[in-house]
């Protein structure tokens, strides 16, 4: 994975299960306007810092579907990591 500083997006493998766990911040407030610097010799809009380094993506920007061979898909609040625990610990029981 590259840019992870831009969309957020980590691979966790579990040392417990050997479960590898993509996750993916949603941000759906994230700006859809691009700000930047204005260049007064060429009149236009330069860098795009308004999407830039948000560590999340828009729900609709998503990698994680169905369509692209994932399942068991879930969106919670908190930490990704805490709940990466919370389903090795389901999956221990099984």
């Amino acid at each position: 994975m590259f840019k992870t500083e831009d969309s957020g997006r980590f691979i966790v493998k579990s040392q417990v299960t050997g479960i590898i766990y993509f996750v993916e911040p949603i941000d759906n407030g994230k700006p859809n306007a691009l700000w930047g610097d204005f260049d007064p010799a060429t009149k236009k809009l330069t860098g795009d810092y308004g999407n830039k380094r948000i560590g999340a993506v828009k729900e609709e920007e998503s990698l994680i579907t169905e369509e692209n061979g994932f399942n068991n898909i879930g969106v919670f609040t908190g930490s990704p990591l805490a709940e990466i625990d919370r389903r090795d610990a389901l999956h221990q029981r099984k």
